[in-house]
């Protein structure tokens, strides 16, 4: 036998071994995953909407994964320090962020990013949706929109409708009606909901396109009047109070998502598993009564990771032409 056929022949051996050794490997850490704690990174402070959202689907997670599912508060900046934490972290499928989706339908248009938030991160599922009512304060002569309508029209250059900051949804669906019903309310912005909603029933301002989870308490007692929602069909919390649908409204009719990001670069497998994993922790008692608390109701499991993209680039793209339209300025 020739020497050097012997050799190559032993190499290629060798080799192949190696490569099938790798592969099977490659293949045990996958389906090994998770192997340490995930961590789930929250643009927001510890006790908020999303903080309780996360904690929730982290308790349930946990026990079915037999890992720790960590909750990390990186609050500011409209969500950009969560997603830069993401980004820094390697990309092996540990850790997420769970955000609103106004983390990519909104903030791009109001501030300077260091990445594309279609490009760079990947969006996995909604795990939450929740409208936004308009209050008003309960002081003044106005039961219903009509009213308000009336209200406005009979007072021109008096009014003004508050949102919880500027370029937000809450700023948007004040922009919207104004145009929808002829009105001329000013636009008074906020940072977050707690000092709007004050000023609100100081008198300060006279409206408001609040999340429910803010405003639906201060309705129930008496301190806010509910005159619409922002849903397709009623809420169970306020079932008196209409959907601007059905008050001839209907291009209002919109809701605020929060759903959870990876990076496109963390492998397939991991992603559909985590999504999985989300999908039976949003079915569990646990979890849908803490949403139902906060007047959320939860994400459709059956949409797909493609499908979750597509609305949210729609969102973002009617987004930006309505602060356009407005001649927004961050």
């Amino acid at each position: 036998m020739n020497i050097f056929t012997s050799s190559s022949l032993t190499r290629r051996g060798c080799l192949a071994a190696l490569t099938l050794c790798l592969s099977a490997a490659g293949a045990l850490a996958q389906t090994a995953w998770p192997s340490r704690p995930i961590k789930l990174v929250v643009p927001a402070p510890a006790g908020g909407a999303t903080d309780v959202i996360a904690r929730s689907l982290a308790d349930v997670m946990q026990k079915s994964l037999t890992q720790p599912v960590v909750v990390e508060n990186k609050p500011g900046a409209g969500g950009i320090l969560a997603v830069e934490t993401m980004l820094n972290s390697p990309r092996d499928g540990y850790v997420f962020v769970l955000a609103p989706n106004s983390l990519v339908t909104e903030v791009p248009h109001s501030l300077p990013l260091r990445y594309d938030v279609f490009q760079d991160l990947s969006a996995l599922i909604e795990l939450a949706r929740v409208p936004l009512v308009l209050v008003v304060d309960p002081r003044l002569p106005i039961r219903n929109v009509a009213d308000m309508v009336a209200y406005v029209k009979s007072n021109p250059g008096k009014t003004s409708f508050a949102s919880y900051s500027p370029g937000t949804l809450s700023h948007l669906k004040g922009e919207q009606f104004n145009r929808a019903a002829g009105l001329d309310m000013q636009h008074v912005g906020y940072k977050g909901s707690p000092p709007a909603l004050q000023d609100l029933m100081g008198g300060q301002v006279q409206f408001m396109f609040d999340g429910m989870g803010t405003s639906v308490p201060l309705v129930k007692t008496g301190k806010l009047r509910a005159l619409a929602v922002t849903s397709t069909t009623r809420s169970a919390l306020l079932p008196d109070v209409p959907t601007l649908a059905e008050l001839g409204y209907s291009d209002l009719t919109q809701t605020m998502g929060t759903g959870i990001w990876s990076t496109p670069d963390v492998p397939m497998a991991i992603r559909q598993q985590l999504r999985a994993e989300l999908v039976k922790a949003m079915a569990s008692g646990v979890v849908r009564e803490r949403l139902q608390a906060l007047a959320m109701e939860p994400g459709s499991g059956s949409q797909t990771p493609e499908e979750f993209a597509k609305v949210l680039r729609q969102e973002h793209d009617r987004t930006g032409q309505i602060l356009k339209s407005i001649q927004y300025k961050p």
